[in-house]
């Protein structure tokens, strides 16, 4: 099975007690960010670039917990800045964990081996390395000297203590697909767990010309889309659809929402035009309908699952040949 049996009675739990409780909107992801602060500088990030003047604030443990427990989303991804320069990220899985939720700890992975001592194996817990290539390009992107290297051994090091690992690759505009298709093999024999595979998001802080646009991004995914069969691709099948144009989907930005040191970011995960106080407050507040079209311009050439994954949940269940499909895609 692709995801873990808990998961999967999780979500499906979830959505039934949304739709019988009429809830329209809500979120299945909560993008938790307990800082900003990195151990890397990549070309592709927006987050330090963004945060460049609050690098230093945390949430507290509290703040966290709260937050969770405000959002009531059963997966939440903890990232950053990398979390595992968090002082309390031990504790901040532990507590989670007890909440019962699905964590994805995203990682750079250059403190992954050391850190592994303060978790235990779970299937409730993801840890999830962003690799977007092999040496010379991890090493061009990362800003950071023999990076690939060490991810791979903290990959394999997680994976010998019983660790559940993913990987995210993010595809530029000069990522070259056969290379990838390399690091997919690899990572493959290292017994990755799933491999999420994205196109990068123009985020207006990055002044460099690397991400692709919607026509580039369609291209290299019909590459892709043809490798589906051979790697354990965390992508739905609807998902992948949309990435090579088979298939339309508009964005739910509220499908994963995010919270850092400023509070609730609004309106999704990538864009940022104001931090709430509040989950609540964040919901009732933000005019979603322009986002669900993508009819702001920032949202033209955005193809990312934060905002489509969520989509294609929903749109599962309206159709006998797309439950077969996913339940098909899950179980093998």
């Amino acid at each position: 099975m692709r995801f873990p049996l808990e998961l999967n009675v999780s979500l499906t739990k979830y959505l039934m007690s949304m739709k019988m409780k009429g809830v329209k909107r809500f979120p299945l992801v909560l993008m938790l960010e307990p800082l900003h602060l990195c151990n890397l500088s990549c070309s592709g990030c927006g987050r330090i670039r963004e945060y460049k003047d609050t690098l230093q604030e945390m949430m507290t443990l509290e703040q966290c917990v709260h937050a969770i427990k405000e959002c009531g989303a059963p997966v939440i991804t903890i990232c950053g800045g990398e979390p595992l320069l968090y002082p309390k990220i031990g504790e901040l899985v532990e507590e989670t964990l007890k909440l019962k939720r699905h964590i994805y700890l995203c990682t750079n992975a250059l403190k992954l081996s050391e850190s592994l001592k303060l978790f235990k194996p779970s299937p409730y817990l993801n840890l999830n390395v962003s690799i977007d290539g092999l040496e010379e390009t991890q090493e061009k992107t990362r800003n950071r000297k023999g990076i690939y290297d060490i991810q791979v051994k903290a990959i394999a090091d997680a994976k010998a203590k019983g660790f559940r690992v993913i990987t995210n690759t993010t595809l530029y505009k000069e990522t070259d697909v056969h290379e990838v298709e390399e690091l997919f093999d690899r990572l493959t024999k290292l017994g990755v767990d799933g491999i999420l595979v994205t196109p990068g998001f123009n985020y207006d802080a990055v002044e460099e010309d690397i991400f692709l646009d919607r026509e580039a991004s369609l291209e290299k995914f019909r590459y892709i889309v043809k490798l589906a069969d051979r790697y354990r691709f965390f992508n739905t099948p609807l998902y992948m659809k949309f990435l090579s144009g088979e298939r339309h989907l508009d964005c739910t930005p509220w499908g994963n929402v995010t919270v850092n040191p400023q509070g609730w970011k609004a309106p999704c995960y990538l864009i940022t035009d104001r931090h709430y106080k509040t989950f609540r407050e964040m919901m009732d507040d933000v005019a979603w309908d322009k986002y669900i079209k993508r009819e702001d311009p920032r949202c033209k050439d955005c193809m990312l699952h934060s905002g489509v994954e969520p989509t294609a949940v929903q749109e599962v269940g309206k159709s006998l040949k797309d439950i077969i499909e996913i339940i098909r895609w899950n179980l093998s």
